[in-house]
């Protein structure tokens, strides 16, 4: 249960700053409020995730994975160009993502 809150966490927070985007320094009401409510979310559910996880786990996966996330929808919705060395940084975040999931003793499985 604790990766599906912080999944939703990520989701929320890339859905926020996607939305960010469009809110023009918050002057237009339904990006800001999309904003508002998914960061709102994303920062509740981080708050239960570190009741079972080490915050700097915690932390390193859901800013990796929203890092990834936001990129990947900036390049697919607003059409942001993505050169090769922000593929290969993009690239690197993920391996660390996973090595942290997957190798690492710091996180309860």
């Amino acid at each position: 249960m604790i990766y599906a809150f912080l999944i939703v966490a990520i989701v929320a927070e890339v859905i926020a700053t996607t939305a960010m985007a469009r809110s023009d320094g918050f002057t237009r009401l339904v990006p800001s409020l999309i904003s508002l409510v998914g960061y709102g979310l994303a920062f509740y559910l981080l708050s239960l995730v570190t009741r079972s996880m080490p915050v700097g786990i915690v932390y390193a996966i859901w800013s990796g994975a929203g890092i990834v996330l936001v990129a990947a929808a900036s390049w697919l919705l607003y059409g942001q160009k993505l050169d090769l060395p922000a593929i290969a940084g993009i690239v690197l975040i993920i391996t660390g993502v996973l090595m942290i999931n997957l190798l690492s003793k710091s996180v309860s499985h």
